[in-house]
């Protein structure tokens, strides 16, 4: 595993729960939510943003990110899982099940 490992493509997942009861509570959420955009994460469930990764190591660069975009208040949970993990998620609308959506394309230079 080793080495190998570090290079496998994954994703994380950053799920919170950010106070929006004042006007600067709203601003930090507005705030929060802006930075995990910008930094390439996709809302897949209200309060859930996902992003793909191409390594363990660059995994670990946007953890930090998120780390540093904390509001004051709220509480925030990031987690990273692989690619087949990712795969066999079940999304379920109603009494239909749909698959989940494809791994972006991604171009890497190497």
């Amino acid at each position: 595993m080793g080495e190998f490992s570090l290079y496998r493509a994954m994703w994380i997942c950053a799920m919170f729960d950010l106070p929006t009861d004042t006007r600067k509570a709203r601003r930090d959420y507005t705030r929060f939510r802006k930075n995990l955009l910008d930094d390439g994460f996709t809302m897949l469930q209200y309060s859930v943003y996902v992003r793909h990764c191409a390594s363990r190591e660059n995994a670990d660069v946007h953890f930090k990110r998120v780390e540093g975009f904390l509001p004051p208040d709220g509480e925030i949970r990031i987690l990273s899982f692989t690619e087949k993990q990712f795969q066999s998620m079940r999304v379920f609308w109603g009494k239909r099940r749909k698959p989940p959506e494809p791994t972006p394309k991604q171009l890497e230079l190497l």
